[in-house]
Parts: C-alpha cells; structure tokens; sequence
C-alpha cells in the first residue's frame, strides 16, 4: 500500500505546477483540464469560468507521485493540519528547496541545525502548503 497527496488549488493548481516545477525540479506527469474530460461532466457540476482549469494532473517530486486538482470553485484551498516533508541529501540541496518554496511564503521555521538534524526547516508556500526540509542525521 502507498499513501499519495492530492491537494487542491481552487484554481490555482496551473501556478502551482509550474512553481514546483521550478522550486523543486517536479516532473508533470499527466494533465487534464475539465474541458478535456472524455466524458461530460453532470450539468452545473463544472462552475462557469472553471472550463478550462485543470481537473486532475499528477507530478513526481524525486520518487513520490503528487496528485493536484483546482477542484472547484466552492471548495476554497486548504491546507492546515499536514505538511510535506523533503528529505535532501546535503544542507546545500536543502537550502536550494527551502530558499525556493520560501518566495512568496512564510518561514515558520528557518532552516538550521537541530537535535535531529544537520539542516531542518519549516516553511509554507505561496501556495498555503507547509513544506519540512530535512537532512538525516
């Protein structure tokens, strides 16, 4: 069994793909828009204005599939209670990740030394999802 995220951006998921595409080097997978769906949505099903954002689209961030949706437009972004974690192989790859999901975004905690890391920090995207960067010890 395998647990993947599947966040929704309430119309933002485009920049959110393109984003971690350039912060962490995100491979996009599969992209659909609601326009695109081989079959119809159920009438009202897809708001006005949301045609063409994007239904379902799937991105590999180093070995984990991440799953993305704008959802709909009643469906507001939400993303308390859970962060991603990304483990990086030195404080130099930690630093890149953490320095780049940092712009536009919150540091909840800056990235530094810890009892259990070398290199450990919190952040939150611009995006509203809350990002941990490890190194092991």
């Amino acid at each position: 069994m395998k647990v993947e995220p599947y966040l929704f951006f309430n119309g933002q998921c485009e920049a959110a793909i393109a984003f971690y595409q350039e912060a962490l080097g995100a491979e996009l997978l599969m992209q659909m828009r609601m326009n695109e769906s081989p079959e119809p949505p159920p009438p009202g099903m897809v708001p006005p204005g949301f045609e063409h954002k994007i239904m379902h689209a799937s991105l590999r961030i180093g070995e984990t599939q991440v799953m993305l949706s704008d959802g709909d437009s009643n469906t507001p972004a939400s993303f308390k209670g859970f962060s991603l974690s990304l483990t990086a192989a030195d404080a130099a790859q930690a630093e890149s990740w953490f320095t780049a999901l940092a712009k536009g975004g919150q540091v909840q905690m800056p990235l530094g030394k810890t009892f259990f890391s070398a290199c450990f920090g919190m952040v939150v995207d611009r995006f509203g999802v809350g990002w941990m960067v490890i190194v092991p010890q």
